[in-house]
């Protein structure tokens, strides 16, 4: 972190009451970025290792978590990771020393919404922040609140439209993962052909939904030709019946 300016002043919407949660080994820093956050109109908690982290967010409901990448014990990868499947899609930004590709692309991959290379100008990572919290409303409005679906051993993170299965991530195309998004907003209605075309990223006329649905049960159905949770509904549509709808 470079010179830290103390001078900001608070009052920014995307702050006013954002509780975050700072994680990072190095004393120093944490202080230096209690201080700097608070002094912009945050509210900050800070813990020095994931343990610590993991009471924390046990405890109290964060906006925002900064995690640093290089700890000791649990890295700061493996603790996105477990915030991912675990914490209602709360929103990680990535403090991180490693600058190579291939390192930052690991750290998305955890499902980390941006990271930030150290040392770093700390006007910039609030930038960063705001942008994540002002995403924020609208990603949930779009989704109508709901941010993840379970059925069976497949769990449907809709913000990310990610799927796993039993922690495993399962690849969607593009099509397939709007297509499961459309589907998982709107849990439990039947939606047409052409409502689904409307809604999400497929391309194509009402037979192009059809392939779409097939492949898309090829990947979450034990018997596609007996769909469980992804249903046809007779000269209607399609339907997903999960059996949880989370944040909705």
């Amino acid at each position: 972190m470079s010179g830290a300016i103390l001078d900001e002043r608070p009052g920014h919407p995307e702050a006013a009451l954002a509780h975050v949660l700072i994680v990072d080994d190095d004393p120093r820093l944490l202080d230096l970025l209690r201080r700097f956050l608070s002094a912009n109109g945050f509210r900050v908690t800070t813990a020095p290792n994931a343990a610590e982290a993991r009471a924390r967010l046990a405890a109290m409901h964060f906006d925002l978590v900064l995690l640093d990448v290089m700890m000791p014990g649990e890295s700061g990868l493996d603790l996105a990771r477990h915030l991912q499947r675990n914490a209602e899609g709360t929103p990680v930004l990535l403090l991180t020393a490693m600058a190579e590709a291939e390192d930052r692309i690991r750290g998305l991959e955890t499902g980390a919404e941006d990271y930030v290379v150290k040392p770093f100008e700390p006007r910039e990572l609030v930038l960063r922040m705001r942008t994540i919290l002002r995403r924020r409303p609208a990603e949930e409005e779009a989704t109508g609140g709901v941010r993840r679906v379970t059925f069976g051993p497949f769990a449907f993170d809709v913000e990310r439209e990610q799927l796993t299965e039993r922690d495993e991530a399962v690849h969607l195309t593009t099509a397939e993962a709007s297509l499961l998004k459309a589907l998982a907003v709107q849990a439990g209605r039947t939606l047409s052909r052409e409502e689904l075309i409307e809604s999400s990223r497929i391309e194509g006329n009402a037979r192009t939904v059809d392939v779409q649905v097939t492949r898309l049960r090829r990947k979450i159905e034990a018997d596609p030709g007996q769909p469980r949770w992804l249903q046809t509904v007779w000269g209607r549509g399609y339907v997903l019946r999960p059996d949880t709808i989370e944040g909705g």
